[in-house]
């Protein structure tokens, strides 16, 4: 006997005024988001836009209101299942609620996570609830801040989103539509100096941002200080020189760092301290699930640890 197909769900988060509800609006009225069957859509915060009904019975969309955060629980979504019967269900979350909390029924399936930021309130929001901000981000497909025109460090706001999460795509929009947020001179060393100088701060910065560009690195030679590691899924003769980096607290500590190539890759000691100079390749590699940035060794040397060994990408002065 088959089982019963999961019950596919779409959430969206994001603070109050965020452009939440905007972002459902358009979307349901899409023809690409149209379905026979009937739309369940929860919302857990009342902003000042609203759902008009016209909108609602065009699109087959029945709304339901849960104000409390404690009457979120998987009993609650399963009464309005056998309630209304629906084929999908989106959530619009409550931004002040704890997003790790979030339980769904066991039928049920996520299909889709997005984040929406209002960019102008973006540095206070990352300043003074860090931590409420990464449980928003940590899982999302998709990051996208609106109204984005004439903010200055457009480069910054998507290094720190994507030291919370590195798979999700990060768009920034204004009134004219997309804004290109990969300007050289934002990051913080200089690409044309041989080798790159990565200070803490800079490795953070250029391992996230080689992601995105591997292109503007290839050729280029990098130093840095790193520590050893052998994970598995790496091309024999290769250690990867880390660093441990926190993105709002200690339980979000996570160690970023490329395949490194060198011949005495065997005999380096795990968890000992080494400064690398390497040249940047790209190559495929087992433990990315794909092609990624590639670090070929020129010499590799025995260091005393950095001052600092958890880079913390609140501090940009480290």
């Amino acid at each position: 006997m088959l089982g019963r197909k999961k019950k596919p769900v779409y959430i969206i988060n994001g603070f109050l005024d965020s452009g939440k509800t905007e972002f459902f609006r358009y979307t349901m009225s899409q023809p690409y988001f149209q379905t026979k069957g009937l739309t369940l859509l929860i919302v857990c915060e009342e902003g000042e836009n609203e759902y008009e009904e016209a909108l609602l019975a065009k699109t087959n969309t029945v709304l339901e209101v849960i104000e409390e955060e404690s009457n979120f629980t998987p009993a609650t979504l399963m009464a309005l299942e056998a309630k209304h019967d629906p084929e999908r269900v989106l959530i619009e979350w409550n931004g002040m609620w704890n997003f790790r909390e979030v339980k769904l029924p066991k039928a049920w399936q996520q299909e889709q996570q997005i984040t929406m930021i209002d960019a102008t309130t973006f540095a206070m929001y990352y300043t003074n609830m860090k931590s409420l901000l990464a449980d928003q981000l940590r899982n999302s497909d998709l990051i996208l801040f609106n109204r984005a025109d004439g903010i200055e460090d457009l480069p910054g706001y998507k290094r720190n989103v994507k030291a919370v999460n590195q798979r999700a795509e990060i768009i920034f929009e204004g009134e004219k539509g997309e804004i290109d947020v990969t300007l050289d001179e934002d990051l913080p060393y200089d690409l044309h100096a041989d080798p790159i100088e990565l200070n803490n701060f800079g490795f953070g910065n250029f391992y996230l941002d080689a992601l995105d560009h591997v292109e503007r690195y290839l050729g280029k030679r990098i130093r840095f200080k790193g520590m050893v590691m052998k994970p598995g899924g790496i091309p024999a003769g290769c250690f990867v020189p880390g660093r441990f980096v926190m993105t709002c607290c200690a339980q979000d500590i996570q160690v970023l760092g490329f395949a490194c190539e060198f011949a005495g890759a065997k005999e380096l000691q795990e968890k000992s301290w080494v400064e690398v100079t390497a040249r940047v390749d790209k190559k495929f590699v087992e433990a990315y699930g794909g092609e990624g940035p590639y670090l070929v060794a020129e010499t590799v040397e025995q260091a005393q640890p950095p001052k600092t060994e958890i880079i913390d990408f609140s501090n940009p002065n480290e």
